[in-house]
């Protein structure tokens, strides 16, 4: 897993809310087991004609989306199926940080097992945002895991939660097998020292 410790970006505003896992990846994409390619099908319904050409109007297709490594949505973000393939789809177009207000339960750990981080925001400074980035398209943020914090294009922080573990595995780049294999030698011994009890 990618390291996590800093991130500023451009932003994409996808502001719609309860914006469910069908819609991140739809159901038709989860037949892979493998996470390659999937960002071409992030919001494929959303994203693109029935003939398949992109949506001029839609926000992922806009010249400034490629490379923004932050998706602001609105609140509860990520609801429906619990599907690993939504936060897979949405590192895959390049995302490493999605800001709402909340979050469902299964989509936030699924994206927290994969690189991405979940930044809920009060809906003050959400608003405040939306409204920012309606005025300066191409604003960056900067996200701070350490500490935290947001920062807004006008300089306002605002605060987030995560789950400590999780944030540890982030700020190192490593995922749970990761963590878990640096105590190899501790986990040997251990079972020497069983299997001598024995």
């Amino acid at each position: 897993m990618a390291q996590l410790t800093t991130l500023r970006s451009r932003v994409v505003v996808v502001p719609a809310n309860d914006i469910d896992t069908d819609q991140i990846i739809p159901a038709r994409f989860l037949k892979t087991t493998d996470k390659a390619g999937l960002g071409a099908s992030l919001f494929a319904d959303w994203r693109y004609a029935a003939d398949g050409t992109p949506k001029a109007d839609f926000p992922l297709n806009a010249p400034r989306a490629p490379g923004a490594q932050v998706l602001l949505a609105g609140e509860n973000f990520g609801c429906g199926s619990s599907r690993e393939h939504a936060p897979w789809a949405l590192t895959g177009f390049g995302f490493r940080g999605v800001v709402s207000t909340s979050f469902a339960d299964i989509f936030q750990n699924n994206a927290l097992k994969n690189g991405l981080l979940p930044v809920a925001i009060d809906a003050a400074s959400h608003a405040a945002l939306l409204e920012q980035l309606a005025k300066a398209p191409d604003a960056e943020v900067s996200i701070d895991l350490a500490s935290q914090t947001l920062t807004l294009p006008d300089g306002r922080k605002a605060s987030f939660p995560v789950d400590a573990f999780a944030k540890t595995c982030l700020l190192e780049g490593v995922d749970e097998l990761g963590y878990i294999q640096r105590f190899a030698g501790q986990i040997a011994e251990h079972e020497r020292c069983v299997e001598g009890q024995r």
